[in-house]
């Protein structure tokens, strides 16, 4: 995929800033192209502490929740925490369960299986809670939208609490006006409520159930840590892919402090399975290792058996299901790729003419859907849904999109055609009738909105930087940074006009790549590519096999090439020396 590479223009007196924060100018640079300002801006980005987080109590409801919470418990009611699958549900649930049990409530939970009963609370969770005498049930990353469900709990007289961080569902009255639509429960405490007045909307179930555990305890007069649940607020936070900036930097940051030294067993469990205890531990930590485990258990097995995970108090068992949900994830990864490539083979053979990808896989594991329209949104940039067959007859999916398609607001407009569907901006899942689905399809790609400009990726540089500059200690101040991800992404740098002096092959299927790169001095580098199809397809498309065959060879060749990089240091046999990892090339 073709993208557009372009340099952060932003201004400011660098060294200046880098003097100030006794950082390297070039990390000010960086900094700056994150929209950060003034200097308390960049205080509180390399210094901030919970001091920048915002009182739950801005939160509309949240007194008013908290306060009816701490009556049914004082009272002895049974309460009912329902939380969503995937790791963000299991971190809301187990921060509700703990903080609700702790403060003396007598308290069950409830999971909704991804196959059986699809996302959020819904009418046989109802019922079940009433047969078992619950007097009140509360939500977490879950709820905004689930009118029937919740309108059944207050016809059998239950008390309804909803937490969640999503978008409430847009409706139409008779005269064509859009309004969000409310759900009839007791509180809802969601951040997104247009008539909230809470500063950060972005924040994560998990983030909103600390909230209200915060809360009521300080209703409850109990005593309070702040680092209670600060381990799972942060992974939620990566995992659910809200931005690294605000209050969620904080918490974010404060997770990979504590972590390591976390007094939950089954955390501590995964760190040791995954060979984590002796390793820096970052955002990728989070998103790309740890919680991909809990959120495989919900797509492969149950979601509960994550939650079991955090809740067990010895070390032994804790092992045990750690490998266990590793194991799990391991054939999550497997099946994966095997959907990926089958579903490349169906867009490339009957869709590459459509701008909206929507693609039916019936032999696609429907919990891997998500995952499958990421892969291809990543490699086509398009939005793009994925469908596979569900147990019910309907077709179940999940969307992934890009930054100039708001796959929710485009979805809504086509609502009739769906079962049910809900989601976020980027992402969404959804299920239909089969004989909508082509309908669906024609209906998208008629209405997309888009220009070709649009489907270009764009990437900023931060930094247009001669390899001649890195030092180990410019590298190390990278860790400054922390946590990467989404609204604070890991920076670009980019080098122009570099020759190649010599590649050599590595790796099983020479998979990956080491290429020694000159500049226009004659300076040399060391860089290492993991990824050999993506530098080999340019060249060839770039330059001659003659040509070619002489880089190979390491021959003096005509090669040159733009070349995007980060930094890093490669240590072996005690010595340090620094290499790049090519992430792009451009021809010269």
């Amino acid at each position: 995929m073709e993208a557009v590479w372009r340099i952060h223009a932003k201004r400011a007196d660098f060294n200046a800033l880098g003097a100030r924060f006794n950082i390297d100018p070039v990390i000010a640079r960086i900094i700056r192209n994150r929209d950060l300002v003034t200097e308390e801006d960049f205080d509180g980005y390399l210094n901030g502490g919970l001091e920048l987080a915002h009182d739950p109590s801005l939160m509309k409801d949240m007194d008013e929740a908290c306060r009816l919470m701490a009556d049914k418990i004082k009272a002895g009611k049974l309460i009912r925490i329902i939380s969503d699958y995937d790791v963000d549900g299991v971190m809301s649930n187990y921060i509700l369960l703990r903080g609700l049990k702790d403060a003396g409530a007598i308290v069950s939970y409830e999971i909704p299986d991804r196959l059986t009963d699809g996302y959020g609370i819904n009418e046989r969770i109802i019922r079940d809670a009433y047969s078992d005498g619950v007097d009140t049930i509360i939500t977490c990353d879950n709820g905004i939208g689930a009118f029937s469900a919740i309108n059944l709990a207050k016809e059998l007289g239950m008390t309804v609490i909803v937490t969640d961080h999503h978008e409430p569902p847009l409706d139409e009255d008779e005269s064509g006006n859009v309004y969000r639509h409310f759900v009839s429960a007791d509180a809802v405490v969601d951040p997104k409520r247009p008539d909230c007045e809470y500063p950060f909307k972005e924040i994560c179930g998990a983030c909103v159930a600390y909230k209200f555990i915060y809360h009521l305890y300080r209703i409850m007069n109990l005593s309070w840590n702040d680092d209670w649940f600060m381990e799972m607020v942060g992974m939620a936070t990566v995992c659910d892919i809200m931005p690294l900036v605000d209050e969620n930097r904080v918490y974010v940051k404060k997770a990979m402090a504590l972590i390591k030294n976390t007094e939950n067993i089954g955390l501590k469990a995964l760190l040791r399975m995954n060979n984590l205890m002796d390793k820096k531990i970052g955002s990728y930590t989070f998103g790309y290792i740890l919680g991909p485990c809990i959120n495989a258990s919900g797509r492969l097995d149950s979601a509960k058996k994550g939650l079991e995970l955090l809740l067990i108090e010895d070390m032994g068992q804790a092992l045990n299901m750690a490998e266990e949900i590793k194991e799990i994830n391991a054939t999550r990864k497997t099946m994966t790729e095997q959907g990926k490539k089958a579903a490349i083979e169906l867009v490339e053979r009957e869709y590459m003419d459509d701008v909206v990808l929507v693609v039916y896989m019936p032999e696609l594991h429907e919990s891997l859907a998500g995952l499958v329209a990421g892969k291809l949104k990543e490699r086509y940039n398009r939005p793009t849904l994925v469908f596979a067959q569900a147990e019910n007859g309907l077709l179940k999916g999940s969307g992934r999109s890009i930054e100039t398609y708001n796959m929710f607001e485009k979805l809504s407009q086509h609502k009739e055609l769906f079962v049910k569907m809900g989601g976020h901006p980027m992402a969404a899942g959804f299920s239909i009738e089969p004989d909508k689905l082509d309908i669906l399809r024609e209906r998208l790609n008629a209405t997309h909105g888009l220009t070709p400009d649009d489907l270009k990726p764009v990437i900023m540089i931060d930094v247009p930087m001669p390899f001649s500059y890195i030092t180990t200690n410019l590298i190390k101040q990278l860790d400054l940074l922390e946590p990467i991800g989404k609204g604070n992404p890991k920076p670009v740098f980019a080098q122009a006009n570099l020759g190649v002096k010599k590649v050599r092959f590595m790796g099983e299927n020479n998979s990956a790549i080491k290429l020694w790169l000159t500049d226009e001095q004659g300076n040399t580098i060391e860089a290492v590519d993991f990824d050999s199809n993506s530098f080999i397809e340019s060249i060839k498309m770039w330059f001659s096999d003659e040509e070619c065959d002489k880089m190979v060879q390491g021959l003096p060749n005509r090669v040159r090439i733009d070349v995007m990089y980060y930094p890093s240091i490669n240590e072996y046999g005690g010595r340090q020396t620094i290499q790049l990892m090519p992430q792009r090339y451009n021809r010269a």
